[in-house]
């Protein structure tokens, strides 16, 4: 069982790389949104009930997926490496794979701001995100979370072997695929 981690800011492409991974592998992506925009229909994710809510939903997912014989799965999220607790949820989720003698893999992706801008507006972002669809919101919630939060990581700062950064500002989904599948021999 394979875990990778797809993390960055925003509108950066994890959700589209992991489309596009899953075309060129056996993994099975699972992208933030599935669960917020489905809770979203009773509860705003800011609220803890719509929190409580996700986090359940993803912790029974991640529970099922890391017993199960499938391939391996893609999850993708904003890391705030700002806050212990989302670095204790990677070392929590990890922890939950690991000790089912699957192997975690941390996909880190960063892109130049304005490039995220128009990423943001893209119409398959728009097509599997539909809390994104508000444009203003989501560009307004895009530049406040980049300023009150650190969303990549320092040089050095990951250390774990599995671990691969890349700045796709230039890069399309299909070549950063590509880079992480050879990377990880998947």
């Amino acid at each position: 069982m394979k875990l990778v981690l797809i993390f960055g800011p925003q509108a950066v492409g994890k959700m589209t790389v992991g489309q596009e991974l899953t075309k060129i592998t056996e993994l099975i992506l699972f992208h933030n949104h599935m669960t917020i925009d489905l809770v979203s229909h009773f509860f705003d994710y800011s609220t803890p009930e719509g929190k409580r809510l996700v986090n359940l939903f993803r912790q029974e997912i991640f529970e099922e997926v890391s017993k199960s014989n499938l391939y391996g799965l893609i999850f993708t999220f904003v890391w705030m490496f700002d806050l212990k607790s989302d670095w204790d949820y990677v070392d929590k989720l990890s922890h939950l794979f690991e000790s089912r003698g699957g192997t975690v893999y941390l996909v880190e992706l960063e892109a130049e701001y304005e490039e995220r801008i128009e990423r943001n507006k893209s119409s398959n972002r728009l097509e599997h995100k539909p809390s994104k669809r508000d444009l203003e919101w989501s560009e307004n919630d895009l530049i406040s979370t980049l300023k009150k939060h650190r969303l990549n990581s320092f040089d050095g700062e990951i250390k774990k072997d599995n671990y691969m950064k890349i700045n796709n500002t230039s890069l399309g989904a299909l070549e950063t695929a590509k880079i992480i599948k050879e990377k990880f021999q998947m």
